[in-house]
């Protein structure tokens, strides 16, 4: 009998971020969701307080979640990629809740 790990997870396709003249699409394992933003990887430099759009797509939901935001921080260097903080904007009720319900039961 063999041992396998479970995922407890589930996973996500890839998100697309964009704003500002960039178009970035991120991998769903390096993005950290928060109730009121998210945390996401990416390998260039994002300037604090730039606006950006967010589009991510719940698998099991098929809805897309669409939320505008800005940058509140962005750590890191060239060499090792940078961790970048959005904080969301603007909110719908329902994209609200949704979010909320992805960061307290997908926390990573």
């Amino acid at each position: 009998m063999s041992a396998s790990k479970a995922n407890p997870t589930p996973s996500f396709g890839p998100f697309l971020v964009q704003g500002s003249g960039r178009r970035l699409t991120i991998a769903s394992e390096f993005v950290r969701f928060h109730k009121n933003g998210i945390e996401f990887r990416s390998p260039d430099a994002l300037d604090a307080w730039t606006e950006m759009t967010v589009e991510l797509v719940v698998p099991w939901d098929e809805q897309r979640i669409q939320a505008h935001g800005v940058i509140v921080a962005c750590q890191g260097s060239r060499h090792a990629g940078y961790v970048v903080s959005m904080l969301f904007t603007n909110l719908s009720a329902q994209s609200a809740a949704r979010l909320h319900s992805l960061a307290t039961g997908l926390a990573m």
